[in-house]
């Protein structure tokens, strides 16, 4: 993806992220706790602004009469119209963006996005499906999957899905170097069990993690939030401050955040573990 495109997608998904700030996701795996970390802004649109949006997403609308295929139309109606709070008129859009671009699954993973925020969970795992059946090892669109089954009250659909997919990564890391990243899938799949509180399934995963890298401080976190969740703070606090030991600078912050108990503390469902 270029560079532009990359910059209006991020664009695009901290709008809508700040939109649903108060949504609940069943997965907040790690990055989800990272991501509420980041810094709220103003979302309410001035009357001036509002206008301005309106103007600009009728112009994209005149635009797209003309040429029904053209992108930067599309990206700027869909982008118009997520800041006018207009969900429900972004799914065409996305829609064509998606068959459009059919190897960038930036379009179909903000395209579940927008489908999860309006109610819609059959079209939300059809959007995970139709990535996955493209790049079965895609880890953004294999997590939001398993939210929708844990959200739909399903958690051993969630556990065959991951498990498959790493029954299934041998091969196709055969045919395509590094297509799934089974460590990440592993720790994907330790969260479900967390989340369904069988916590020595998870703690056995995170810690065969651990030992086969030990520069990577998602499983370390991870292990981390399971032990605070059982109330084991005093073996949580170590891992907390090992893990804010190895991770890059902008999650060291968070990192000693999480690592206070909260009173009203639960144990936390599953997200998409941030990059190194």
């Amino acid at each position: 993806m270029s560079q532009p495109r990359r910059r209006w997608f991020i664009s695009v998904v901290l709008v809508l992220a700040i939109i649903a700030f108060v949504g609940f996701s069943m997965i907040p795996l790690i990055s989800t706790a990272f991501r509420a970390s980041q810094p709220v802004s103003e979302t309410s649109v001035t009357n001036q602004g509002q206008k301005q949006l309106e103007e600009a997403a009728r112009g994209y609308e005149v635009v797209l009469q003309r040429e029904p295929e053209n992108q930067t139309a599309l990206r700027g109606l869909v982008e118009a119209r997520i800041q006018l709070l207009d969900l429900k008129g972004t799914v065409d859009p996305l829609e064509k963006l998606v068959a459009l671009n059919p190897a960038e699954t930036q379009y179909g993973l903000l395209l579940a996005e927008v489908k999860q925020r309006l109610g819609d969970r059959e079209g939300e795992a059809a959007a995970y499906r139709s990535i996955l059946n493209a790049n079965p090892g895609n880890l953004p669109a294999l997590e939001g999957l398993a939210n929708v089954q844990l959200r739909e009250q399903r958690p051993m659909e969630a556990v065959a899905l991951l498990q498959n997919t790493l029954s299934n990564a041998p091969e196709a890391n055969q045919n395509q170097p590094g297509s799934v990243d089974i460590n990440g899938v592993r720790l994907l799949l330790a969260q479900v069990y967390a989340t369904q509180q069988n916590y020595n399934e998870a703690i056995a995963i995170y810690d065969e993690l651990i030992s086969n890298n030990k520069q990577d401080f998602r499983p370390v976190l991870a292990k981390a939030m399971a032990l605070q969740q059982q109330g084991k703070n005093e073996e949580a606090k170590p891992l907390f401050d090992n893990a804010a030991g190895l991770a890059p600078a902008q999650y060291k912050e968070r990192i000693n955040q999480l690592a206070t108990p909260s009173p009203s503390l639960s144990p936390s469902p599953l997200a998409p573990s941030p990059s190194n």
